[in-house]
């Protein structure tokens, strides 16, 4: 990669973001403009997936909306990413969680660890 594209990319990082890993269940706080207001609107649920690398890193988060699944990938180093809070730890031997899609009920919950 040009030295140039790596040093622009490296300015748009963010550098306070919490760590968290695929099987958490976060809180991310987005911006989100209506007209000519904008709000923070809070997306909660698991983490799926994380990939990528650098200032185009993104993560996935899925969540049960009135029975129905719902799933949103956010840029990590976004401007419009406000915050990122981890609710709970969870325990994921995989690195991708798409297993999840499938299960309904008590059997999409992945295990809590004390971390």
């Amino acid at each position: 990669m040009n030295q140039y594209i790596r040093d622009l990319e490296n300015a748009q990082r963010k550098d306070n973001l919490t760590p968290f890993n695929v099987g958490d269940t976060v809180r991310v706080d987005y911006k989100v403009t209506e007209g000519k207001r904008e709000r923070i609107q809070a997306f909660e649920g698991t983490v799926l997936k994380i990939q990528g690398t650098g200032a185009r890193q993104t993560f996935t988060v899925r969540k049960v909306s009135y029975g129905v699944g719902v799933e949103r990938t956010f840029p990590l180093h976004s401007p419009r990413v406000e915050n990122i809070k981890v609710l709970r730890r969870g325990r994921a031997r995989r690195a991708k969680l798409f297993y999840l899609r499938d299960r309904v009920g008590k059997a999409a919950k992945v295990k809590e660890t004390r971390r």
